[in-house]
Formats: structure tokens, sequence, C-alpha cells
């Protein structure tokens, strides 16, 4: 350790200007990569599961006269998983911080195992909605765990693009989903191999999570300072490793002091963490009332009210979308840590708005009675250009952030209320957009979606802080100066250096 540097700047912009032979590039460690693609597999499943009924849907519509005649039927089958999310949210906050990351990706995965047997031998529509409930709770515990998990064990400065890997492996999940999808349109049961296949990737994962350690953030927190320390041997090299070491000591130490027992009615009586939490929840109802999951879940379907009629010609399209999905999510890995959070934010939301103003007037035309095919293909456009710009921004932005804006002591709580306001609003968005379109019209739907963007791109301008760069701890501090003014901490870490 470097005689007059605190120990606190470990990792943080200041500390890595003074020691930029101690910086990790993303991919200079194998270890950090592998954990990361472990940990990520979770958000596979997360983008395959949520994005495969898109395409299920319409081959269940053939086999289930019932689920055909009624879009309630459709939506709930649709949400039933959302709904389960949420569950698996909250509860997964809890395990989290109390049995660990690790335990919860377990317990996460033999819901997917689990779910996806049930609804690939389901034998009637409900069958199928009570599969959708067991995956979507493993959905929720997912989301939670696997950011978390990738930021605490990651180096501050390649942070966000590993979390933003996660959001890739999400995305990736989602297009896979498409092209199982695509691939398996002439095949006898399509619906129950679409459903059926995503167990697969919960099984690696469970095997590779039984070899994986825990985060060395929980196994500090929880005094068992050996494994954290065997761990974090295996990311830093030294003399970087002696500071972090040391870092997490004085975190520690600080919780000794302070003796706090974290209650969730902590997280609206404290100032801070309240301005935090409307911040990282704000973020994640914003990301979904954006209309993000109607465009991953409904675009065969809205391609199809678009005037594109056959299954297969809806799915290929639907295809092309999910993929320019991916492809944005891998230039949302580079962006989010050269441009930062806020940057990313702001401009994947202006272009959301473009898109949403083609797709609200072409959309609206069709509604008309126009049966051109012009509109038809500017509405597909709409589509693309949507995922286009949300991928890379308004896709990992909320996820990564959520990761590293509470103290240590309510991350996995903070986590899992923030994940489970995303799916509540996720569950809104998914189980009324077909209500909504039979009562307004397509075009008038995507309006409302276009209001609720501008309101997003206000919220982020004023009320969210930039996180690029900053420790844990800084970031800390960031809101505890919000939220009691700048002179909160009098010392600046110029002048704890100097001491």
């Amino acid at each position: 350790m470097v005689a007059g540097m605190p120990v606190n700047m470990a990792g943080s912009s200041g500390y890595l200007e003074m020691h930029p032979e101690r910086k990790i590039s993303m991919f200079q460690n194998p270890y950090i990569l592998g954990t990361t693609f472990a940990a990520g597999i979770g958000g596979l499943l997360f983008g395959y599961d949520t994005g495969v009924i898109s395409g299920a849907l319409l081959y269940i519509k053939e086999d289930f006269d019932m689920v055909k005649k009624s879009s309630f039927i459709q939506e709930l089958i649709v949400g039933m998983a959302l709904l389960g999310a949420i569950f698996g949210a909250a509860i997964g906050g809890v395990i989290n911080d109390a049995l660990g990351r690790k335990i919860a990706t377990i317990t996460a995965d033999i819901n997917f195992i689990a779910g996806s047997l049930i609804m690939a031998a389901a034998p009637n529509p409900y069958v199928i909605i009570a599969g959708r409930l067991l995956v979507g709770f493993g959905v929720g515990m997912a989301s939670v765990t696997a950011p978390v998990y990738i930021a605490e064990a990651s180096p501050t400065e390649i942070r966000g693009g590993l979390v933003s890997a996660n959001n890739l492996m999400i995305t990736g999940g989602q297009f896979l989903s498409f092209v199982v999808n695509y691939g398996l349109t002439r095949v006898p049961g399509t619906w129950r191999w679409m459903l059926g296949i995503a167990g697969t990737p919960a099984v690696v994962q469970l095997i590779l999570m039984t070899i994986l350690p825990e985060s060395p953030r929980w196994l500090y927190m929880k005094s068992r300072k050996e494994e954290a320390t065997r761990v974090l041997s295996k990311i830093y090299d030294s003399p970087r490793l002696e500071d972090e070491i040391q870092l997490l000591e004085d975190n520690l130490e600080k919780e000794r002091k302070s003796m706090t027992k974290v209650q969730y009615s902590d997280v609206f009586r404290q100032k801070e963490i309240r301005m935090a939490f409307i911040c990282g929840g704000g973020l994640q109802a914003f990301q979904q009332f954006a209309g993000i999951s109607i465009v991953m879940y409904y675009s065969p379907t809205i391609i199809q009210m678009a005037g594109f009629k056959s299954n297969q010609a809806a799915l290929f399209l639907s295809l092309i979308v999910s993929g320019m999905n991916a492809a944005g999510s891998i230039l949302g890995i580079y962006l989010i840590d050269q441009l930062g959070r806020k940057k990313l934010a702001l401009g994947s939301l202006a272009g959301v708005i473009g898109a949403l103003i083609v797709l609200s007037v072409s959309c609206y035309i069709i509604g008309q009675g126009n049966t051109n095919k012009l509109y038809g293909g500017l509405a597909v456009f709409g589509l693309a250009l949507y995922i286009a710009f949300f991928a890379p921004g308004m896709g990992p932005v909320p996820w990564t952030v959520n990761s590293e804006i509470y103290p240590e002591e309510y991350r996995g709580m903070c986590g899992g209320m923030s994940a489970t306001v995303n799916w509540v609003c996720s569950v809104i968005m998914s189980t009324s957009f077909l209500s909504v379109v039979d009562a307004i019209g397509l075009g008038q739907s995507f309006m409302v979606l276009l209001g609720v963007s501008i309101v997003a791109l206000g919220f982020i301008i004023f009320y969210m802080p930039e996180t690029k760069g900053l420790t844990f701890e800084e970031v800390d501090l960031l809101w505890k100066e919000r939220a009691y003014g700048k002179n909160y901490n009098k010392e600046s870490h110029a002048e704890k250096a100097s001491e």
C-alpha cells in the first residue's frame, strides 16, 4: 500500500490515476470473465424465458381454442412469469443478504428446471400458466442476483462493462429464444420444445455455481475473511490486493460500530437510502413503462397487426428485431464505462422517443384502414429503431446503477425491491397491452409510451447521478451529500490523504 494514499480510495478514479499500472482491463483476468459468464447464464435464462413466449403463444393458440378466443388468457400466459418474477425478486433480495449470492443463484436454477419441465408436458393452458409462474420465480431471483454477484466480484474500472455483460446475456437469451422459435416452426409439438429447452442452461449454471466461490464482499460482510481473501487474490495482484482487503476491513469496522440492524423501513426512513431507492426504482419503472416488455413479448403479434399475417413471417421479422437488441447490448458494454451511465441513458431515451414517433404514426395510419405495405414496413422499421436505441442504454443502465448505488448492508434488500418494481411494471404493461390496443388502438397505445418516455428523460436529467468510476463507498457519500448538504463530509479525500 502506498504511503499517504488512503485505502478507501482503492479502485476509485483518483487511485487509478496515480497508479495506472494497477488498472485491470476487461479481458486481462480469465477468472473475472469466468465468474461473469457463469453468473450471466442467469441473465441468459432471464432473456430466454421472457422472450420465448412471444413465439410460443402463436402455436399455443393453434392447439388450444380457448386461448385463441381470449385476449385475457393470452395476457395471463405472458404475464404469469412476470408475476412470479415479482415474488422471486422480493424473496431473492432476502436470500442474497441472508444466505449469499451463490445460494440464491442455485435456487433460481432449480425453479427454472422445474418450470420448464412442467410447461413442456402441460396438458392444458392452466398447467402452462403454473409452469410460467415457477419459471418467473427463477427469473426474478436471477434478475436480482446476477448483477450484484458480478458487481461485487469486479474491479471498479470495468464494473459497468461486466454488469452490462449480464444485460448482453439477457438480450442474447431473448435473441436465442427467437432463433429457437423460428427454427422450430415446422417441428411437431412446437411450443413444447420452445418452452422446455430453457431447462438446459439452468442445469449448466447449477453445475458451475457448485464450483464457483461466493461473492468476496458478502463473505467479508459475514466475517468469513479468509475465504474472501482467497477470492480477492484471484482478482487482484499486490499491492492493490492489500488495499482492497483493507477497504473491506474498514467497512466492516464501521458496520460493527454503527451496529445497524437492517430493516425495510430504513429504506424509507433514512433520507439518503430513500433517495437512492427512488433513483434505482424510478429507473426500473421507466425502463418498463417506456415499452420494452411490449416490444419483446408481443413483437410477432404487433408485426401481424401491421399486416404481416403468417406466423413464419412474423417470427422472422421478430428475429431481426431481437438480433438488433443483442447487438445493441454489445455496444452498451463498451459505452457504459466510456460515456458513463447518465449520458448513455439520455442518448438511449432520445432515440427511443424518435422511434416511438415513427411507430405511433405508422400504426395509427394502419389502424385507420390503410393496408398499404409501406406503413407496415415503417412499423417494423420503428420496432427495429426502438430496439437499436433502447438496447445499449436503457437496457443495461437501470440494472448497472442498481448494483452500485446502495450501501453494502442494503444492497441485496434494495436491489430486490427495485427489481420488484421492474417486474410489477412489466406485469402491468404485458397484461394490459392487448386490452388497451382493443380499447384505443395500436397507434394510440404507442403514443402513451411516447409520453412516458419524455417524462423519463426529465427524471434522468434532474435526478440520476453519474456513478462511473466511483467506488461503492464514494457512491454512498454522494447520496449522503445530496441528502444532508455538501458539508456533510467536511474533509475531502485530498485532505484525508494529506493527513
